[in-house]
């Protein structure tokens, strides 16, 4: 099985502060040098690993962005 490559394009901001030092971001990241995508899921510590979480186009994520504003009024 191939490696996955992961580049970070940008760091957006931290979603949550978890007490195990692994915190739940939003990235721009291009995942196996594909066109950048927003991305959701937790990151250790120096970005040493990362864990599961969801990968967003910019169409995706205004669609998500409306059913929340739609949600909590």
């Amino acid at each position: 099985m191939s490696e996955i490559k992961c580049t970070v394009v940008e760091k957006i901001g931290i979603i949550k502060e978890n007490q195990s030092g692994w915190n739940k971001e939003l990235r721009l990241v291009s995942w196996n040098d594909a066109e950048p995508k927003l991305d959701i899921r937790d990151w250790a510590p120096e970005d040493a690993k990362s864990g599961k979480g969801i990968t967003l186009t910019e169409e995706e994520a205004r669609n998500l962005m409306g059913l929340l504003e739609n949600y909590f009024g």
